[in-house]
């Protein structure tokens, strides 16, 4: 059975580099100019050469999105159920390797934390876990969304990757959405970073976009972890697999993130840098690709740059974001997987967005049962 792991093979990575650095001021204005962009399209807009139209790719990006979703930001919150994990990952909190102290959530814990971001109002739930599949495998999954399905109207997931018909059980229970995040597409550069557990396997984690696909699941969120290796080249490849996505699993919506390494005990120091121009760059970018994508951001993202990009192409963010297991009430002051950046409260940046002219969106639908 075919997979991107099939397109993936047809590409290297040091040619793609090269060919993203070889492109000309010409060929941004080319792309800038295009009606149906392309993958070529892409690495002139993510491209050296392209920093001196940042401003223009703004404000096309502003245009499109405005056009397409409208002055509203899409809400959600991460609920983190476990900070228990079997991989070794050389930038992550919750490794195997970090002594600190684990936590799993309990039914009645999973709830108290429901219950405060219902408080707050949020409707869209982004459940996450460590990479633990005899503690928070399928059937604790399963429990924790039949547990949330009376508070909220859609729930995702950011664990670890699993079998299609694993999925296709978590979608009869009420999943609606699945996050997973490659890491790095350099399949070398993955190993080093990954060096032991399930997730070491780089084609098992490649192939997860899709068996979700297969398994018809309503969202896949992908994306990379930028710091690991080039983001433009990961940039490029992220690309490369949403249009896959796209053409194979046509039903299926699709959505991108933009994580970049936050600090975390132990640390761990970006390969290359990723500066905020650069960010906003990629983010622009993506829109200019694709008018239709769901584009992301976090609590990773500082105040200042958070204000300023969701007029530029994101359509939904998170807020107040803990990364601990009960972060928010049941243990508040456990490990977080990674340091946040924007603190301010759910309702500080929904006054912000208003502010600015943005509609913060808490609930956009519901799926009858």
């Amino acid at each position: 059975m075919s997979s991107f792991k099939d397109t993936l093979s047809k590409y290297s990575w040091n040619e793609v580099l090269q060919s993203i650095f070889s492109k000309t001021e010409a060929d941004v204005r080319s792309a800038l100019q295009s009606r149906k962009r392309n993958l070529e399209d892409f690495k002139a807009h993510i491209s050296p050469s392209a920093k001196p139209f940042l401003e223009q790719m703004a404000q096309q990006s502003k245009t499109i999105s405005k056009k397409r979703f409208g002055n509203t930001i899409q809400m959600y919150a991460p609920m983190y159920l476990s900070n228990e994990c079997q991989n070794i990952c050389t930038y992550c909190g919750f490794s195997m390797t970090n002594k600190i102290p684990r936590k799993t959530l309990s039914d009645a814990e999973i709830i108290k934390e429901a219950e405060f971001l219902k408080s707050k109002g949020y409707d869209h739930i982004l459940l996450v876990t460590g990479e633990a599949n005899k503690t928070v495998g399928v059937d604790y999954m399963c429990n924790a969304v039949k547990l949330l399905r009376p508070y909220f109207s859609n729930i995702s997931i950011e664990i670890q990757p699993l079998d299609q018909d694993e999925y296709e059980k978590l979608i009869e229970n009420g999943l609606y959405a699945t996050l997973v995040y490659q890491e790095t597409y350099h399949r070398e550069t993955y190993k080093i970073h990954h060096p032991k557990g399930k997730k070491s396997n780089f084609d098992y984690r490649l192939e997860t976009a899709d068996r979700l696909g297969r398994a018809g699941i309503h969202k896949i969120g992908i994306g990379a972890l930028f710091g690991l290796e080039d983001w433009r080249a990961d940039s490029f490849f992220t690309a490369l697999h949403l249009k896959y996505l796209q053409k194979t699993y046509w039903k299926t919506r699709y959505s991108i993130s933009f994580p970049r390494l936050r600090p975390f005990s132990g640390g761990l120091e970006p390969k290359i840098e990723m500066t905020d121009p650069d960010l906003l760059q990629v983010i622009c970018a993506y829109r200019l690709l694709d008018e239709e994508v769901e584009l992301s951001i976090s609590t990773r993202e500082s105040e200042i740059f958070r204000n300023n990009v969701v007029h530029l192409g994101i359509t939904s963010m998170s807020a107040e974001s803990k990364t601990n297991p009960g972060g928010y009430v049941v243990e508040p002051q456990s490990l977080e997987q990674f340091e946040i950046s924007d603190e301010r409260s759910t309702e500080i940046i929904a006054k912000m967005l208003s502010k600015s002219g943005i509609e913060p969106v808490w609930k956009d639908w519901e799926k009858s049962w």
